[in-house]
């Protein structure tokens, strides 16, 4: 657990997030070079149509610092837009820092002053980080002092990469490693995953996207959700590699989904604590502590909303 780091990147949109999350991928091994597209992390058509992030993904790499020790990173690939402004506030739930990223050609702007100030809401560990210093119309001496002037921190703080051609993205893997806290949980407590995603899996049911913030989960366990008071048995459990790939078990402190096999995502809900009543692992004293678990800190109800408008042909 004290080699995981779980961190996200915010920024305004357009200002290269899905670019330097491709290239951590890249340097880390977790996609193999042929396989190497542009935006990996945009699973959707229409991301990767338009060149936009709607929806959160997570990804797992794992990479060796230079004091030698092998890390697991989770990384959460936000939306920068305004209107996704809800996804991000779930994935800064699920992880302990996030790197603040800055087009150094356009400097800050209005949603990544929105999404600082939810992850330091949150108490995250910030790692300032300008970006597209490649481009001739980089600015970086402006970049910094804008960042300087909203974080407080200190010039050589700032560190200065392109994720198109790879250039510091290295200092960004240190940074997250040396500045990002381990998570804190119990892994000899009862099971406490936090839902910060969902979806419909035509095979297996609704994935739960969840962190495991207290103990740990295997195949074929019996869930409990605590809000919606649903009970589910576990298909499979895995990790996001970015496609999903299954795996033994989720641990304390990991990012991963579960194969819930409900039939609709009404009865996971995002925010929602996932704990066990069934466990190949379960003994008899955590059994009896089961009973005095606390559900999670979640998110607030988001009522949905359309939006309409009428235009008659007629202009009385």
């Amino acid at each position: 657990m004290k080699n995981i780091r779980n961190f996200c990147i915010i920024a305004h949109i357009d200002h290269g997030k899905s670019t330097l999350s491709d290239r951590l991928l890249e340097m880390t091994g977790a996609v193999e070079k042929r396989k190497v597209t542009e935006q990996m992390t945009d699973m959707m058509e229409l991301e990767q149509e338009r060149g936009i992030t709607i929806k959160l993904q997570p990804a797992t790499m794992h990479y060796e610092a230079k004091d030698g020790q092998e890390y697991e990173l989770n990384l959460i690939d936000t939306p920068g837009h305004v209107d996704f402004g809800y996804e991000v506030s779930r994935s800064l739930a699920a992880v302990e820092g996030a790197i603040l990223l800055v087009d150094s050609t356009q400097g800050v702007q209005a949603q990544t002053l929105a999404n600082l100030y939810q992850a330091i809401e949150q108490g995250l560990e910030i790692i300032p980080v300008a970006n597209k210093i490649d481009l001739p119309n980089s600015d970086l001496p402006k970049t910094k002092r804008e960042l300087i002037n909203i974080l407080g921190c200190k010039e050589e703080e700032i560190l200065c990469a392109s994720g198109k051609t790879g250039t510091g993205v290295d200092s960004v893997l240190e940074a997250i490693v040396n500045k990002v806290p381990a998570p804190q949980g119990g892994k000899n407590k009862p099971l406490r995953a936090l839902i910060f995603d969902s979806k419909y899996d035509t095979y297996k049911g609704v994935l739960a996207y969840v962190r495991i913030v207290d103990g740990e989960l295997v195949g074929e366990d019996d869930i409990f959700f605590m809000a919606t008071k649903g009970k589910a048995h576990v298909i499979e459990v895995g990790r996001f590699k970015p496609q999903l790939v299954k795996s033994e078990k989720l641990k304390t402190g990991d990012i991963g989904y579960i194969a819930t096999g409900l039939k609709s995502v009404k009865e996971c809900r995002v925010g929602d604590t996932i704990t066990i009543f069934n466990s190949h692992f379960l003994t008899p004293e955590l059994s009896q502590s089961v009973n005095q678990i606390k559900p999670l800190a979640g998110y607030k109800e988001v009522k949905p909303m359309v939006y309409a408008s009428f235009y008659p042909i007629e202009g009385e």
